[in-house]
């Protein structure tokens, strides 16, 4: 967590004078407040499906709202596992888990959740299609055609052997009881049901719905707020829940709020339009905590930003190149440029959490700032300044342009042509019928393991290689044994070497700088950011709950 005062931030990045305003929740109507934040995106999809919706502002909107899972993620702490919809869970052997049940758990629309809901949650039919529990091959969504509008997308079975590679089926033992079956051993499988995706749907809703879009817009769930209105780009805001399980939600509606521009968002907030503003960059920060009556919430996360290199394109097919291009970043300067000094360059594709079971790389850190080097490796690659695409997006990441733009610079300090191509989605970004290059992305612990992010993200079944940008063989063969072994020196050997593959010898991607978040608010909210993209509105992180 950032400890950033006012003081410190009005030193670092000036400041603007704001007028005391209205706060925004104050003009509720009813007991309970009700709050308006203003963010970057809503989704990326315009479904609130957490299998489909697999990006970083999803997990701001998604959890721990809206869905939960069998075992929560301790979002306000250490972000470990925490009971949630099952009250225990022991391992039978290496490849079953038994969970019991939360007893009385009510769903929005007033069913109760047993163990036929959970059951149906990890069906062929709500995700896995008709794959296999088999892992190392890469299940690209051109392989499923949907037949009917009630069909699952033709991504989503991808996106399953993602996050379960080896899940056979989940037994119901009776109606509070669920055994989940893999076919391989696996340690990881209580982290996977903490990690997105794997939260708990309503069956009869799943049913009724005429549609899987009209189902995904408006899901049933379990969570302490349900969807009241969902308008896909604009805005989507949840009503409380009052018969959610964990007690009576603190507030009466939460209103996400579509607002693209960092400067409309920041106006929104000290002019009492909005109780929240998302996604500051660091240059305004000063601004709002130097208003009366503000504060911003900053936090470093368990995610990091990368560049993804996609070797299709005849320049970047040449790892060579690659590599010039991760010893052509001055990442330390960038840091303290763009950020302040408010986040750092972590140790390649891994966290700090790591270290807990031992599974951290000493010594390990990102390819180091060397442009001499980077001429060297150009040099042998033949390279003779051929541009290369570079497709960025208009701040989705805070900072995202500034950042661009410096590293094209610095890559052209070495001589390499980089060129940028701005885009409006994500669909653009990956749109394989133009020639692609290099794109921005991150990358995020879920699991508190290595396979998050090095397996989930670049294995066999990251979107890396589902979308075809790269794939190497004996790093596949790798994501095997992480997922499969329960040899603790084995797997720790394994990641060891991915990392080696993954950002020198083979470069999938460049590390960059651990993300971190800032937002904006009003400081009697007395509401505290979780170290992650989520924001909680439950009653313990609402100093107003009435009970």
């Amino acid at each position: 967590m950032l400890n950033l005062n006012r003081r410190q931030a009005i030193s670092l990045f000036g400041a603007t004078a704001g007028g005391l305003v209205l706060p925004g929740y104050l003009r509720a109507q009813g007991a309970r407040p009700s709050v308006t934040v203003a963010v970057q995106k809503i989704t990326i999809n315009n479904t609130l499906d957490p299998w489909r919706e697999q990006s970083n502002v999803g997990e701001r909107v998604l959890y721990p709202n809206l869905w939960e899972g069998l075992i929560l993620r301790d979002w306000m702490g250490d972000q470990g596992p925490v009971p949630g919809l099952a009250t225990e869970w022991h391992r039978i052997d290496d490849k079953t888990l038994e969970l019991k049940l939360r007893k009385g758990v009510k769903f929005h629309n007033g069913d109760e959740m047993t163990a036929e809901d959970v059951a149906f949650s990890f069906s062929p039919e709500r995700v896995f299609g008709d794959t296999q529990p088999a892992g190392g091959q890469t299940i690209y969504s051109e392989n499923y055609t949907p037949e009917t509008a009630k069909d699952i997308p033709a991504s989503l079975p991808g996106v399953g052997r993602r996050k379960w590679p080896a899940l056979a089926g989940v037994e119901i033992v009776d109606r509070y009881t669920v055994r989940f079956h893999n076919a391989t051993p696996d340690v990881t499988m209580e982290g996977r049901l903490y990690a997105g995706g794997s939260q708990i749907l309503n069956r009869r809703a799943w049913d009724e719905a005429a549609t899987y879009n009209e189902w995904a817009t408006r899901p049933i769930t379990t969570g302490p707020y349900f969807v009241e209105d969902h308008r896909p780009d604009v805005s989507l805001t949840y009503r409380a829940f009052d018969d959610y399980w964990g007690g009576r939600p603190p507030l009466e509606r939460i209103t996400f709020v579509e607002v693209p521009e960092v400067s409309s968002r920041v106006n929104g907030l000290l002019s009492g339009e909005y109780d929240f503003a998302c996604d500051l960059p660091p240059d305004q920060i000063g601004g709002v905590m130097n208003a009366p009556g503000f504060e911003v919430q900053s936090s470093t996360i368990w995610n990091h930003r990368v560049s993804c290199f996609n070797t299709e394109h005849p320049v970047l097919a040449d790892p060579l190149v690659r590599r010039a291009m991760t010893h052509s970043i001055d990442r330390d300067a960038i840091v303290a440029a763009l950020w302040g000094g408010m986040t750092k360059v972590p140790a390649g594709l891994q966290f700090e959490s790591f270290r807990s079971s031992d599974m951290f790389i000493e010594g390990w850190t990102a390819p180091e700032y060397n442009p001499e080097l980077a001429r060297g490796l150009l040099k042998q690659a033949n390279y003779k300044g051929d541009p290369i695409p570079f497709r960025l997006l208009n701040n989705y990441y805070i900072n995202q342009v500034s950042n661009g733009q410096i590293m094209v610079e610095m890559w052209k300090q070495v001589g390499l042509n980089v060129e940028i191509e701005m885009k409006e989605n994500w669909g653009q970004i990956l749109d394989a019928s133009t020639t692609r290059g290099i794109r921005d992305w991150s990358a995020s612990n879920t699991i508190n393991d290595p396979i998050t992010p090095m397996v989930v993200q670049f294995g066999p079944n990251g979107s890396i290689q589902q979308y075809k940008e790269w794939t190497n063989v004996e790093l596949n063969e790798l994501s095997q044994v992480m997922e499969t072994s329960t040899d603790h020196a084995k797997r720790k050997k394994a990641i060891a070497r991915m990392l080696e593959i993954a950002e020198r010898e083979d470069p999938a991607y460049q590390m960059l700088h651990q993300n971190a978040v800032f937002t904006g608010m009003r400081s009697e909210l007395n509401w505290k950011a979780a170290p992650a993209f989520a924001m909680d509105f439950r009653g313990p992180n609402w100093a107003t709950n009435d009970g």
